[in-house]
């Protein structure tokens, strides 16, 4: 390479980069060149490109769409760390078009057709949510496993210091649920969407209730019933494969609900159903606990995401599934079908449904240090893991999680645990104060069985 063309690719990337104020990075060509952002350390990461149809793409149309496919299709990866590309990638979207626009100019004067777009059909139908779910979370659990922890849990952790490994942290967060429950003896306890089991083996070993989990996942089902028969719980917890909005019929109302990381495959148009669903399900005087995500107010129309564009083509031919519109990373995230609507959307459709709500708590912090915790464990378990799954589911779950963290830790979305109560004449049935949630220190509480 002459060295004119050299000199004119520092100097387009330092124009682009110019007022970039995240960590030092780099960014290795195809040809391997390499630039270094000047002023800020050592770079923390580095951007490799492999083709140039994958730079011309992302700078002719700068998008989490085009960054992501290009991800998910090893056109770019990311050597160090990989959260650190997040804020690359803003600086990169919000850059004048004249300043990407030189770099075109130096590397090619051809650009790559950009994206595939597709159309919809209905969403949030039992056999949609169905589909989706599916896709998510009916990898063997054995994958799973390796990165969420021993407890199998697949939602936000409570973290009492940075020093807790994600055990222990899960462990904190299943306590805390029980106790703001204040889950008592012989209740009866209902977990609305029970992933693997978790909750309801600890809320039964731990509280003596008799719990019940429901969810639409056959793998999760299936290991969670084997998880209960492992444990000797059978007689006091039980798992059906059921849609939550098929419960009422099937059971008589519970003492006390829990719902964890179910919420955010709602939607908002569902949101009244789930709710009046819920009350249905519970006892006068009862009370409910919804730990969910939720969007902050000014990120509705935030544009499209890499995520869902990268990971919903890849879905189509699987799912057949079909989206109603373009969605941004908070409506969709990464779940086919995801929604994610505000606290005080969520708040009015519960208020609206007979609730009476009792607290609000923001764990947003928490989540970035939860998929901090899964992306170390997705990343140091990559070889065992490309066993069981193929390279490109492995790539999708890397890349939304570091992508989730960079918006918790931006403020982009959070995650919060609602409690909500049935109150019955007036009477709400809780005591007047809530020291009794941290009696003591929980990560010194009983520990679930067998997770």
């Amino acid at each position: 390479m002459s060295g004119s063309v050299q000199s004119q690719r520092v100097e387009a990337f330092d124009s682009l980069f110019k007022n970039y104020e995240g960590p030092a990075f780099s960014i290795r060509l195809w040809d391997g060149w390499r630039w270094v952002s000047p002023g800020r350390g050592n770079p923390v990461c580095t951007i490799v490109f492999y083709s140039v149809g994958a730079l011309q793409s992302l700078l002719a149309k700068p998008s989490e769409i085009t960054l992501g496919e290009a991800f998910l299709a090893k056109e770019i990866d990311v050597e160090g760390d990989i959260f650190s590309v997040f804020d690359v990638a803003e600086h990169i979207f919000c850059c004048p078009r004249s300043q990407r626009q030189r770099i075109l100019e130096v590397i090619s004067g051809v650009l790559f057709g950009l994206g595939q777009w597709w159309q919809q059909g209905a969403i949030h139908s039992q056999e949609r949510d169905h589909a989706a779910i599916t896709y998510h979370y009916d990898q063997p659990v054995e994958f799973y496993r390796a990165w969420l922890g021993e407890s199998l849990a697949y939602s936000c952790a409570y973290f009492e210091s940075a020093n807790d490994d994600i055990d222990e942290a899960q462990r904190n967060k299943i306590e805390l649920i029980c106790n703001k429950l204040r889950l008592q003896p012989d209740e009866r306890f209902l977990d609305v969407g029970c992933g693997w089991g978790s909750l309801i083996l600890h809320a039964a070993s731990a509280h003596d209730v008799f719990a019940n989990g429901i969810t639409i996942s056959g793998r999760q089902a299936t290991t969670a019933a084997e998880r209960i028969h492992q444990s000797s719980l059978d007689a006091c917890c039980h798992v059906d494969l059921l849609d939550y909005r098929e419960a009422p019929s099937r059971f008589e109302p519970f003492d006390k609900i829990a719902s964890v990381g179910m919420f955010e495959h709602v939607g908002l148009r569902s949101l009244p159903v789930y709710f009046q669903t819920i009350r249905k399900l519970l006892k006068p005087g009862g009370v409910f606990l919804n730990h969910g995500i939720a969007r902050a107010p000014n990120q509705g129309n935030r544009g499209t995401s890499f995520l869902n564009r990268a990971v919903v083509p890849f879905l189509r031919d699987t799912l057949r599934l079909r989206s109603p519109r373009d969605s941004s990373f908070i409506d969709k995230y990464v779940f086919p079908d995801g929604e994610l609507v505000t606290i005080s959307q969520a708040l009015w459709a519960a208020e609206s449904a007979g609730f009476e709500v009792r607290d609000v708590e923001n764990l947003r912090e928490h989540y970035e240090m939860t998929l901090r915790c899964w992306v170390k464990g997705l990343l140091d378990q990559a070889d065992s893991l490309l066993e069981i799954v193929p390279e490109k589911i492995f790539r999708i779950w890397l890349l939304y999680m570091a992508g989730s963290a960079a918006a918790f830790r931006r403020g982009d979305i959070a995650v919060y645990q609602t409690l909500l109560s049935h109150p019955e004449h007036g009477r709400s049935g809780l005591p007047l104060r809530r020291d009794d949630w941290y009696v003591a220190d929980i990560g010194s509480m009983r520990e679930p069985v067998a997770l």
